[in-house]
This record gives C-alpha cells, structure tokens and sequence, in this order.
C-alpha cells in the first residue's frame, strides 16, 4: 500500500489504470481528459465510453487503455464547485473511492490519478488535495495498491508531499 505523488504527464505512466477525470457522458473534453483521450486514440475510447454513458457524478467505469502505456482507463465524473454547499466534497470522494474500488474488483496493482475537479470544474485545487489524500489513504489502510496522484504544480506537489 502506497501512496506517491508525481509532477508527470498522467497519459505516460505505466501503471494498470489511470484516472479520466471525465464528464457525466463520457465525451472527450479538454484538460487531462483530452490528453488521456488523444493519447489513447480518439475514436476507440471515445466508443468504449460511448457504451456506458451516461454515468453519475461520483460514479466510475472501466475501459481498456487502447494506445496509452496504461492497461485500462477508469473514468470518473467529478462535481463542479458551487462553492462548496452543494455536496461536492462528499462527491468528490466518491469519486476516488469508486474508482479505487473498481481497480480492486479488476485485480489491479496500480493506479494514477489526476487532481480531479481541480480544473475547469473549479474544486478550489489545495481543497481538493486534501480531500484525495484522505480518501486515498483511508482506502489504502483496507486495500493492497499502489497509488500515484498527478499534480501539474509544483507548489502543490510541494504541499502534498509534506503532508504525506
């Protein structure tokens, strides 16, 4: 069980799954979920995706990893902040435990995320740190999995690794 936190392009990483930090339909947007949807070839994602959308915020699904380094994507659907009164920290749990959960029933050993809702969803980015590393570590203390959470700034990588 491990948690590490990495400055990297998520798409590079040879780790069984990454995380999509997806929208409700599962269409290819932009940020990281553009990226993973280029890097892992367009078409063949955006079908395997088009196969179990819509999902809810919170929820996560599986697809294979088509051209990525990864062997799977898993794809969450993270809450956009409305100033923290509508539940968003609830379901931005939600998000990582689902998806953790899921890479255990898929006997998976490793898993990267990226901050998720930390974008255009507008998660204040330092909140949704904090909420990430607790969902993740609490999940890690039942669970056997390496874990690795992208982060695109370095002062919040400094952050989170002097949390940890």
């Amino acid at each position: 069980m491990s948690l590490k936190f990495l400055q990297a392009d998520i798409t590079r990483l040879e780790v069984d799954a990454i995380v999509n930090a997806a929208n409700t339909q599962l269409l290819a947007g932009g940020g990281v979920c553009g990226a993973i949807f280029r890097a892992a070839g367009y078409r063949e994602l955006q079908a395997a995706c088009d196969e179990l959308s819509p999902i809810q915020t919170g929820e996560a699904v599986i697809t294979p990893g088509f051209n990525l380094p990864a062997k799977f994507v898993i794809h969450t659907a993270g809450p956009i902040w409305h100033g923290g009164q509508r539940g968003e920290e609830t379901l931005l749990r939600n998000c990582y435990v689902n998806s953790l959960k899921l890479a255990v029933e898929k006997n998976l050993s490793s898993v990267a995320f990226p901050l998720i809702s930390s974008g255009i969803y507008g998660y204040p980015p330092r909140e949704a740190l904090t909420v990430a590393v607790d969902a993740i570590k609490t999940f890690l203390k039942q669970h056997e999995l390496d874990v690795t959470l992208t982060l695109m700034d370095k002062a919040l990588l400094d952050t989170a690794t002097a949390v940890v």
